[in-house]
């Protein structure tokens, strides 16, 4: 299905005002998704919070619904929760590690989750033992088939790193995990909503989604995937009663789905957001979106090759729609900086974000311009002619 761009982007008032290039930080929302979250907050201060949560039960639990046909996985395999980062928290954390427990990751894993790794590492004695890459720049399969030990407990990688636009091969992971019974977490928090994802052919055992970024959804929203036959094995590092039935004074009995990993309280608003969000990505296709992102990127890719100063920074062999440069002699933060100027948005990631990639690349900063489908050429055509003149600037031509 071709997307019909002249409605995406009346259907995105920032469109209007922007050249928005930074969709893999936040995206700009479509209007579908302001007026959910606004009209629940019109609501909240009409009735009250708890009267207009109870208002809209139906549409809360089509979150669920929503959420698990956009990954292809159930209903009881979801869990709201407030980030990425928290979504991928509640999982490792309710993993169990001792002593000599190996912990495989890739180059690109981004810098909280490693911090994670790390401090597990601290309290247990974990190993963490970092996958090769191969000459494209991605995780190498062979490495990893080759590292794969009995003492192996957890292979946990980043789909699509925050800082370029490599793709690790996310797909072949999921079959050497499944054929050693290794638990496969998934971070999909740039992938989800750029790409069609289905944790059935990734058989990942546990995925984390952010709302902010390429779904289009409000800040402060995410979710949690958790196979359903892994469910049971994992217990959160912290409860409530949402969680939880506190059943006799010294027992409690864990609810047996994915909400195990909620909390009571949330930003229902938010999480209507985030279901509308999900509902106009779905609307759209991901495949007629996945198509439209690196078609657009592809060009701004050429585009960018040409542009005398500008060194394109991405690998991988297959790339998405984040395209990392920089340009020679001038800071990344002053590159984003005189083109917010001219109202055009990238951003910076900085190789304190993923240190085993781009500070082992002795890069200390990328530009990232990050693409969309309601982003167009005529947009991309205006970037390079303001890339363009502030490369000039810096060689003085």
């Amino acid at each position: 299905m071709s997307l019909n761009i002249a409605k995406l982007r009346k259907e995105t008032p920032g469109c209007l005002g922007v050249v928005h290039f930074n969709n893999a930080g936040a995206s700009l929302m479509p209007k579908s998704v302001i007026n959910a979250v606004n009209s629940h907050f019109e609501m909240e201060s009409a009735l009250g919070g708890y009267e207009a949560a109870d208002n809209v039960t139906d549409k809360i639990a089509g979150f669920y619904d929503a959420a698990a046909k956009l990954i292809h996985g159930s209903p009881g395999e979801i869990a709201y929760q407030e980030s990425a980062t928290r979504a991928w928290d509640m999982v490792f954390y309710s993993l169990s590690f001792k002593p000599g427990d190996r912990i495989l990751t890739s180059r690109a894993e981004y810098a909280s989750n490693y911090i994670a790794f790390l401090q597990v590492v601290k309290k247990t004695g974990a190993i963490i033992d970092i996958i090769p890459d191969d000459v494209y720049g991605q995780l190498s399969l062979d490495a990893l088939e080759k590292m794969i030990s009995p003492s192996v407990k957890l292979i946990a990688i980043t789909h699509v790193p925050t800082q370029g636009g490599l793709i690790n091969p996310a797909e072949a992971v999921g079959k050497i995990a499944k054929a050693h019974g290794i638990f496969y977490l998934l971070d999909a928090t740039q992938s989800v909503g750029q790409m069609p994802i289905d944790v059935e052919a990734m058989q990942c055992d546990a995925l984390c989604a952010t709302g902010r970024k390429f779904l289009r959804g409000p800040r402060g929203t995410g979710f949690l995937y958790v196979r359903a036959s892994k469910i049971a094995e994992l217990e959160p590092p912290f409860l409530d009663l949402h969680a939880a039935t506190w059943e006799k004074r010294n027992r409690y009995a864990i609810r047996p789905d994915a909400r195990r990993f909620e909390t009571w309280e949330r930003n229902y608003a938010n999480m209507l957001g985030l279901k509308a969000a999900i509902e106009y990505a779905l609307t759209l296709g991901m495949p007629s979106i996945w198509e439209r992102i690196k078609a657009l990127s592809k060009t701004l890719r050429m585009k960018l090759g040409a542009v005398e100063g500008v060194v394109l920074r991405d690998l991988g062999e297959n790339k998405c729609g984040i395209v990392s440069f920089t340009v020679e002699g001038m800071d990344a933060a002053r590159v984003m900086a005189s083109l917010r100027v001219k109202n055009i948005h990238v951003s910076v990631s900085l190789a304190e974000y993923a240190p085993l990639d781009l500070g082992e690349r002795g890069l200390d900063s990328v530009v990232r311009a990050s693409l969309h489908c309601y982003n167009t050429e005529e947009e991309i055509e205006l970037f390079i002619k303001h890339l363009r003149d502030i490369a000039g600037s810096v060689s003085g031509g």
